[in-house]
């Protein structure tokens, strides 16, 4: 990415995203930038297919991404990435193996895309960016084992009307089905919790 001229709302989301872990000025986000390039597609286009090596660290500036593993006849959505989210194949990406998991956009989609050799070179020129990217990677294992925690500590209720408590615009962006996946409901159920749902909120 040339920063002679970089959008600002994919500096904004950018240094929002990695200001979680730590401190980092307009300056040093420029600077790290110029390992990333810009990356779009099209809805529905996938971007990591099974058994690919998925060759990228991805911030979602735009758009919506969904993640699944193929079980058999069925796919289970393990993550619903938009705007200011990461997104990979981490295992792929982390240990150059081929991907059991699947990238799929479910919108016109703008990444933000650190390949795995720039990464490696960011890490060791960028002055913060061995400290960041442990943080990083610390902060996304965090996150998955308290995504597991919740939907084994939770009900399916609690999980449903927490979930849409907290991102109430996924009902218009994500198919429902995509949705119940995430959550680990029953299509069935997930059904009459959103109509139980509409009855409280009139």
């Amino acid at each position: 990415m040339n920063k002679s001229y970089i959008d600002p709302v994919y500096l904004d989301y950018a240094q929002k995203y990695l200001g979680r872990f730590m401190p980092i000025n307009r300056d040093e986000l420029l600077d790290l930038l110029q390992y990333c390039q810009l990356r779009a597609f099209d809805k529905r286009k996938i971007i990591v297919h099974e058994g690919e090596v998925d060759n990228y660290l991805n911030l979602v500036v735009k758009g919506l991404i969904r993640k699944y593993l193929p079980v058999r006849k069925d796919e289970v959505i393990l993550q619903l990435a938009t705007e200011g989210h990461v997104v990979q194949s981490e295992i792929s990406f982390l240990t150059r193996s081929p991907s059991m998991v699947v990238l799929q956009t479910l919108e016109p989609t703008i990444l933000v895309s650190l390949t795995y050799d720039k990464m490696e070179e960011a890490l060791d020129k960028f002055p913060k960016g061995e400290r960041l990217g442990r943080m990083i990677l610390q902060g996304m294992f965090i996150k998955k084992d308290e995504n597991r925690y919740n939907r084994l500590l939770k009900s399916t209720r609690e999980r449903f009307f927490e979930y849409i408590e907290h991102h109430p615009h996924m009902l218009q962006r994500v198919p429902q089905k995509y949705l119940a996946s995430y959550l680990q409901i029953k299509p069935e159920t997930f059904s009459r919790l959103k109509a139980l749902m509409s009855k409280q909120t009139k």
